[in-house]
């Protein structure tokens, strides 16, 4: 079993990234929401995988937080979906909005935000996973991503600074945003020290 891949995405398309890890390009089927949130080329990545064995066909999914994966495993144990229509599910709603929706026992808003799956599928959801789901923790992990959120969102200022100022100092735009996004390894106090990891990547 794969448990997570981390490397650097080399392609994106619709529904699916290409990751590649020493060598080897993975190519993983994820979320249209997982792929909106910052992944591109260049980018070092990590992704939690699931990994599905067939006869004829080996796919993997992946999701960028464990929490992700965690629900889509959840959603697997539901008579009647599997691994592509678990991933629609989860491409309309988010971990998060999928749980209160199973708690409330809200089954019209399943439906008609996850691709392919009518009422009924969406009410024998809500029937198999709704004692697995806890209204306390739920509320917690909500809470949780919101906190995670706003972090990434002040890590995302610094790597705008730190892009700026490359620019400023005469470097194209693709240049300054490779050379930040592959320093920007988190140790980075403030956009001036990313900038001078950066730099030392430009030398």
């Amino acid at each position: 079993m794969i448990g997570y891949i981390k490397g650097t995405v080399m392609d994106l398309e619709e529904n699916q990234i290409l990751l590649e890890n020493n060598g080897i390009g993975y190519q993983i089927l994820m979320p249209a929401a997982a792929l909106e949130e910052g992944l591109r080329p260049g980018k070092e990545c990590k992704i939690y995988t699931y990994l599905q064995v067939r006869e004829d066909d080996l796919s993997l999914f992946g999701f960028l937080r464990k929490d992700d994966l965690q629900v889509f495993r959840m959603l697997l144990t539901v008579n009647g979906i599997g691994p592509k229509a678990a991933l629609g599910i989860l491409s309309g709603l988010s971990a998060d909005e999928l749980r209160f929706a199973v708690l409330a026992e809200d089954a019209a808003v399943i439906a008609k935000k996850s691709p392919g799956v009518g009422k009924k599928t969406a009410q024998k959801l809500i029937l198999e996973l709704k004692d697995k789901f806890d209204l306390e923790e739920a509320f917690e992990k909500k809470l949780q991503r919101q906190e995670q959120e706003s972090a990434k969102d002040a890590g995302s200022d610094v790597r705008n600074e730190a892009v700026q100022a490359l620019t400023a100092l005469g470097y194209s735009g693709t240049e300054a945003l490779r050379a930040v996004t592959q320093a920007d390894d988190g140790t980075a106090r403030d956009a001036e020290e990313l900038l001078k990891l950066a730099l030392k990547r430009m030398i």
